[in-house]
């Protein structure tokens, strides 16, 4: 039997890897094999283009070429193995993120984005999309406070603000699969709202 494939976005600050290990406790609880994984990354080669991305300018339609490249080099190694032999996977980011980053955040056309995505996915889609949504302050603050900040995490407000719209567009047009979690309330409030999304599943 496939497994099922879940993806964790939001925009940076947003709070979403501070609750994969729960995620994965709560998996695995109910004995299922369960991958991690995260985009940019997940393989060999995805961890070299990663660096390259997080941390050299290049042009939009330049990144969204390295990311879909690291994106065929994830699905075809790792992701559709593992959902094949029955595991569930879990990826920090996937195309949605291409979608809220380069197209929102760069203004590249969405069009671009969606041949990328159907040439390299086939239609695969992630089974639940759990979006971590905070105000663009907040996640400003939180940025300010945490580790040396990568190319784009060191963008500027309207920046964020754009990726926050063209997330919420996301899910507000694939509802079926996307969960929003309030990523702004106490810790314990989040990870209550994590666990009934899981539930579904």
């Amino acid at each position: 039997m496939r497994g099922k494939f879940i993806t964790l976005e939001g925009m940076d600050g947003a709070g979403k890897s501070t609750h994969i290990p729960d995620i994965l406790a709560q998996l695995q609880a109910r004995g299922v094999e369960v991958v991690s994984t995260r985009e940019p990354g997940g393989t060999e080669l995805g961890e070299r283009l990663r660096e390259v991305l997080l941390h050299t300018a290049m042009a939009a339609e330049t990144e969204s070429l390295l990311m879909f490249a690291a994106r065929q080099e994830h699905l075809s190694t790792l992701i559709l193995p593992a959902l094949e032999r029955g595991a569930y996977v879990l990826s920090d980011r996937f195309t949605d993120a291409s979608y809220a980053y380069q197209h929102g955040g760069r203004g590249l056309a969405a069009e671009r984005i969606a041949q990328l995505e159907q040439w390299v996915q086939q239609g695969l889609q992630p089974d639940l999309t759990l979006l971590f949504d905070v105000p663009v302050e907040v996640s400003v603050q939180r940025l300010a406070a945490a580790r040396t900040p990568d190319k784009f995490e060191r963008e500027s407000a309207d920046f964020f603000r754009r990726i926050r719209d063209a997330y919420l567009q996301r899910a507000e047009q694939f509802p079926k699969r996307f969960r929003i979690i309030d990523s702004n309330q106490p810790l314990d409030q989040v990870k209550l709202a994590v666990s009934a999304a899981l539930s579904e599943l």
